[in-house]
């Protein structure tokens, strides 16, 4: 028999419908329920393609004698991080108060029925290991001591949430200045993994706003370390594991220092980040490889997560039950395919070796695909192997479940990638208009702009600050690639609507309402809002008006000592200042003449350049304050800048 959550819009919600344990979709019927009889409240925390959610669900959620000892004891929540970030980030924080490491996912918080948190943990095993008490066991603990001695959790509770309310923002200025260039470059030299390219130890995430700054970095400066440290990085993520070399794009990270073995699940923001990436590295160096890796992961995304314009949000990790089914392949099976595709026997052996296919596997006595040379130029057969691998897998397996929630900060991500890619190939640029109407006419409703839906129904739950920050940051990515002025018209819309709702004084709120939480500096899992929110700011002030650019300065000098001195740990927050610093560039040109050359804001070195209608006869060039350049044609321009010391 099915639970509330079948109401639900949430896929993840749907997917925990049919357990046992009575979950309740967070809101007042949970509340009044655990106020009404006086229970503690469970709230689990994850989202649809997280591995150790599903490990959790089949041992605890699905059991049918732990459902019953939650059922009894406790009033269940169930929340998807994904559609209710808010939720998500004030849980997160209060397990990071009282656990003083950072959390994850699923997310275990227990709470009292006036939801004050008594205890915190993430996954939980249903038997004892990992030096944890079992699942069951600690439901038991629990709800008597919440029995027995209520009075002390509560105690302890309000002494987490007097911290977290009171706690004040400690404002430590320091000078902006350029000598962040050099101390990001240093910092990471020194956490640079050069075999394996990327920065720390496994776990290992793309980290793409880090190699973002490097490559621009090197634009500015010249420092071929810093160009080095990204393009060793990007091909070496590109060999296979991390990227799937059969049905293309990328996995969430990857459990080892080489970039083989993933968490198999594949997330929109990773793939349109990723994909950003790629087309910066070949604008950089021009090598077509990189975007043909951005090209295939594009398509992908195209192919596997897109309907009616929109992007979902993720595919899984597991298939039936097991990670990375979907994915591998047997030494036997592999060669079977190949013989099937007509592909010479003779060439099996040395075809499978330059694959990583061995009757051994690389993963669990299986192999995941994978290359020395992600150029694969010099593999015979390699693309008939790849065909006949992917023909395999859409034969004989079964796909993985795929989140089909719309959100819309990371759609704009998807759409911002699809606008630079229209740049070199124009199918890319019609699908970016596309979904970018798409987007806006479903999720932008009478001024109102929401955070996430299923495609073709009504939205419910209302923006945070990344989904104003991103969608504005597409819109002006649309104003670069097509000079049409309602992109620019909406962005400034919507941003001036984030000012009102977020901003105070130089500091930026993530969400308000039910929860208020504050926006970070940190690059998490993907960019930060507020430094995207910056990014924003500045685009208009070069654009629009100059005003906004006081906003980008009161934020940066709030934040300046913790950017300054470690300016690493914000990649994106690092990049403002720069840009802040070294000021825009902007092209001013009547609008024929820019959109001739609409492609060619690309080719130009210098990072920060934008284009701009205006009546000119020829090519301005400018800075925010002053025009300091006049060229008769647009080569003349990229001559121009490109002897200019910056």
């Amino acid at each position: 028999m099915a639970n509330r959550l079948i109401n639900e819009y949430s896929p993840y919600l749907q997917q925990h419908a049919q357990n046992p344990v009575d979950w309740y979709p967070w809101g007042e019927e949970a509340f009044q329920k655990a106020q009404k009889e006086n229970k503690p409240i469970f709230l689990s925390i994850g989202y649809s393609s997280c591995h150790w959610c599903h490990v959790m669900e089949r041992e605890s959620f699905e059991n049918e004698a732990t459902a019953e000892i939650l059922n009894r004891h406790f009033v269940s929540i169930k929340v998807d991080r994904e559609e209710r970030p808010d939720i998500d980030k004030h849980f997160q924080e209060v397990y990071q108060l009282m656990n003083g490491r950072p959390g994850g996912w699923p997310a275990s918080i227990f709470l009292s029925q006036d939801l004050k948190p008594i205890y915190s943990a993430t996954y939980i095993p249903d038997e004892p290991r990992y030096g944890m008490m079992s699942f069951s066991s600690l439901l038991e603990v629990i709800a008597e001591k919440y029995r027995t001695d209520k009075k002390l959790l509560i105690e302890k509770a309000d002494e987490i949430l007097r911290f977290i309310n009171s706690r004040k923002e400690k404002i430590q200025a320091t000078r902006l200045d350029e000598s962040i260039i050099a101390r990001f470059i240093d910092q990471a030299k020194q956490l640079f993994d050069h075999r394996s390219g990327g920065f720390n130890k496994a776990p290992k995430f793309p980290q793409t706003s880090l190699l973002k700054l490097l490559l621009d970095l090197h634009c500015i400066t010249g420092d071929r370390e810093a160009l080095q440290m990204a393009t060793h990085s990007l091909v070496s993520m590109a060999k296979g594991g991390l990227r799937d070399l059969v049905d293309g794009g990328f996995c969430r990270y990857s459990t080892d220092d080489q970039w083989l073995v993933p968490h198999f699940e594949k997330m929109t923001y990773d793939n349109a980040l990723l994909s950003e990436l790629y087309l910066k590295a070949y604008h950089t160096t021009g090598e077509d490889f990189y975007k043909n890796v951005a090209f295939e992961t594009l398509d992908f995304m195209l192919e596997k997560m897109c309907e009616k314009g929109l992007f979902y949000s993720a595919s899984d990790a597991d298939t039936e039950g097991e990670e990375g089914k979907y994915f591998v392949y047997t030494y036997d099976k592999a060669l079977k395919s190949f013989a099937k595709a007509g592909i010479p026997g003779k060439v099996h052996p040395a075809l499978a070796k330059s694959l990583h296919i061995t009757h051994e596997g690389n993963f669990e006595g299986k192999n995941i695909i994978r290359v020395d040379d992600p150029a694969h130029a010099d593999i015979p057969f390699y693309d008939e192997a790849i065909a006949a691998l992917k023909k395999r897998r859409l034969e004989k397996r079964l796909y993985p479940f795929i989140d089909k929630k719309v959100l819309v900060s990371w759609n704009a991500m998807m759409i911002k990638s699809l606008f630079q890619a229209g740049r070199i190939e124009p199918r890319y640029l019609e699908q970016a208009k596309r979904s970018l109407e798409a987007l806006l006419e479903s999720m932008y409703i009478h001024s109102q702009l929401f955070h996430s839906t299923l495609i073709g129904r009504e939205p419910r739950i209302h923006a945070f600050l990344e989904d104003y920050a991103y969608l504005a940051d597409a819109l002006i990515e649309a104003y670069r690639s097509t000079l049409d002025e309602t992109y620019l018209i909406t962005a400034t819309r919507l941003t001036n609507n984030a000012i009102e709702r977020y901003y105070n004084n130089g500091l930026w709120k993530f969400s308000r309402g039910e929860f208020e939480t504050s926006a970070d500096i940190y690059d998490s899992s993907y960019p930060s809002a507020m430094a995207v929110m910056l990014n924003v700011l500045h685009s208009l002030s070069s654009l629009v008006d100059t005003v906004y650019k006081k906003f980008v300065f009161k934020t940066l000098e709030i934040h300046s000592y913790d950017i300054m001195r470690q300016p690493i740990s914000s990649p994106l927050m690092s990049a403002m200042v720069v840009r802040y610093l070294k000021d825009d560039i902007i092209i001013k040109a009547s609008e024929e003449q820019l959109l001739e050359n609409a492609s060619g804001i690309d080719v130009v070195t210098y990072p920060f350049t934008y284009m701009k209608n205006d009546t000119n006869d020829g090519f301005m060039i400018c800075n925010s304050s002053s025009c300091f350049g006049h060229e008769k044609t647009f080569n003349h321009v990229l001559e121009y800048l490109n002897r200019r010391k910056h």
